[in-house]
């Protein structure tokens, strides 16, 4: 039996759309470029020698084939302390042709929201991430059910429908 593709998998072989919506207000504190963050180091963007990662890379070969990548981040308001981290370090994810956009909590009252993160590829395959109560990874899966990929596809859209991009959203 083959192993299930992985999300690098997905994003190379992908041909139209990768959708990412991120629901938590922290993840994975242990995190070295968090650590790094806090401890007051910050990136410069115009050196992206000290920044750079396979992981950007990948994204950017992947919006360069004409793919669009669009992350959509739900945030409480007043934000924490891992959110302010996280728009500090957004510059990244545009440098690489993604989109973001960033939606206060409050104004998501109305949405149905799935439970989980997710990545959707092509409207294809959904990967959802599934973390502890305190932000740690602890794995993910893949559904190709198509009642849980229409609504996942609904949700993002209904969240980036009223998102600020990036470049517009202020921090509270």
């Amino acid at each position: 039996m083959a192993a299930a593709p992985t999300l690098e998998d997905l994003l190379r072989s992908c041909t139209r759309s990768a959708l990412h919506l991120e629901m938590r207000d922290g993840y994975m504190r242990d995190d070295p470029l968090f650590v790094r963050w806090l401890d007051g180091l910050r990136d410069d963007p115009a050196d992206r020698s000290t920044w750079w990662s396979p992981w950007l890379q990948l994204v950017q070969e992947t919006t360069a084939r004409g793919v669009e990548i669009r992350r959509a981040r739900v945030v409480s308001e007043p934000v924490s302390e891992y959110v302010r981290f996280e728009h500090e370090i957004t510059f990244r994810n545009i440098a690489s042709g993604e989109q973001v956009s960033w939606l206060p909590r409050r104004q998501t009252t109305d949405l149905a929201l799935p439970g989980n993160d997710f990545w959707l590829i092509d409207g294809q395959y959904l990967v959802v991430h599934h973390f502890s109560g305190e932000g740690d990874f602890v794995g993910d899966e893949i559904s190709t059910d198509p009642e849980i990929l229409k609504l996942c596809h609904s949700a993002f859209e209904a969240v980036w429908e009223r998102a600020v991009p990036h470049e517009d959203f202020r921090l509270h």
